[in-house]
């Protein structure tokens, strides 16, 4: 159970439910061959996409709503781009409370929008795009009895700062970098959290640099002003305001790291090479980070002897509509011997 597995580093009292679906402890998987392809001496992946809804968000959200519990809640408020909103469901429908996900029309996989709606949540479908999906919530929020956890609560970073703490726990100690793709910029910043906790506490002796990737036409952080209207298929980062922009410019600047973009041919490019090469299927979005280091070893920008961890947020069942247009329509064969041996060449 994860809220008991690092109690002591979380904001836990005798009153905090032990929610639970058993999230975390995701396996961080060693990647040879992509380290190969790369040109970097060390890969692991800590492949998030098997959390119980199929990504990270299961860290937080179990922290928020179990707070939000404690708190006396009944009722729990998000707006998301799929992931948060198949998270909050399911930890509310555990929880027996309800759950109101606001999303934006036509922006969102629909095997996320899937999630929710099996969960029981209560969904409200808005004419924008997150950022003003993100604003009424706050909104709501404010004038109602609805607790969100949106990643501005802050039960949700803490929650999220478990990766880091379970990173530590099996390699021995903190990489010498780690990647991950940057949407509304929660997770770099517990990331950071974490590893700087973990430290204080003497569980490591180093801390990592972060190294965030933004999708090239959603970076508000690298271009430094909120994007109007972000672009990407990685449906996940596709924000243009973050609401964690400057807890994610001080884990950069803190751990020496940085924030850069890449182009969706470049997250479509790393996508296919984690899954053709170390059988890691995820969505789009989470091959951000290896998209992105895969562009600063290219142009020199980071060592090639260190190393890395990338994180690999969410599952590719996440948005199979994408992985399926990649590829040609098959073609049938014959059902006999001769035809069948001639397609497949032998």
């Amino acid at each position: 159970m994860l809220l008991e597995r690092y109690r002591a580093f979380l904001p836990m009292t005798e009153r905090t439910p032990m929610l639970t679906l058993n999230e975390g402890n995701t396996p961080l998987v060693a990647a040879p061959r992509l380290a190969a392809e790369l040109g970097v001496r060390e890969l692991f992946l800590k492949y998030e996409g098997l959390n119980p809804t199929g990504s990270f968000k299961d860290r937080g959200m179990v922290m928020a709503v179990a707070k939000a519990i404690e708190a006396g809640a009944s009722s729990i408020i998000c707006a998301s781009t799929g992931n948060t909103s198949a998270s909050a469901a399911a930890y509310a429908a555990r929880a027996g409370i309800e759950a109101i996900v606001v999303v934006p029309a036509g922006k969102i996989a629909l095997g996320k929008l899937a999630q929710a709606m099996m969960y029981g949540a209560r969904l409200l479908v808005i004419e924008g795009n997150f950022d003003q999906a993100l604003t009424t919530v706050c909104e709501l929020s404010d004038r109602f009895p609805v607790t969100l956890v949106n990643s501005v609560n802050p039960h949700r970073l803490e929650g999220q700062t478990t990766a880091a703490y379970e990173i530590c726990d099996t390699l021995g100690g903190a990489p010498d970098a780690l990647c991950l793709p940057v949407g509304n910029a929660g997770n770099i910043s517990a990331y950071w959290m974490g590893f700087k906790r973990y430290a204080d506490a003497g569980k490591s002796s180093t801390c990592p640099k972060m190294l965030g990737f933004q999708a090239a036409g959603a970076a508000p952080i690298v271009h430094g002003h909120p994007v109007e209207h972000p672009e990407t298929v990685a449906t996940a980062i596709r924000i243009g305001n973050p609401a964690s922009w400057k807890l994610a410019v001080a884990a950069r600047d803190e751990s020496g790291g940085l924030i850069d973009a890449v182009t969706d041919e470049q997250i479509i490019a790393a996508w296919r090479d984690l899954a053709r090469l170390e059988g890691v299927f995820c969505e789009p979005a989470s091959a951000a980070g290896v998209a992105g280091l895969r562009m600063l070893i290219e142009q020199g920008r980071t060592e090639r002897d260190a190393r890395y961890v990338a994180v690999i947020t969410g599952h590719g069942l996440k948005d199979p509509g994408l992985a399926v247009e990649q590829f040609a329509k098959p073609e049938p064969v014959a059902a006999d011997m001769a035809s069948i041996v001639k397609w497949l060449g032998w």
